[in-house]
């Protein structure tokens, strides 16, 4: 099972809101997944990101591997 953290879109059309989740690779991008560990809002200025950092790190140690736009919110909160 390959464990990816990425990002699930929601919101309205033109509107995007992102949740950053954990998920098996091989599911869908806004289906099922394990877990749920912060959300992305692009919209606001300047943007909103909010990740559980506990979470993001055990996942991370665990084997997980972020995608590259969640790497680059991380490094932006200065998780990794």
């Amino acid at each position: 099972m390959a464990v990816k953290i990425r990002l699930r879109r929601m919101g309205a059309k033109k509107a995007p809101f992102y949740r950053v989740v954990v998920a098996d690779s091989r599911y869908p991008r806004d289906g099922r997944f394990i877990e749920e560990i912060g959300y992305f809002n692009p919209m606001t200025e300047p943007a909103e990101i909010k990740i559980d950092a506990d979470k993001a790190k055990k996942w991370i140690s665990n084997g997980a591997q972020p995608t590259d736009t969640v790497k680059s919110l991380l490094k932006k909160e200065n998780i990794i």
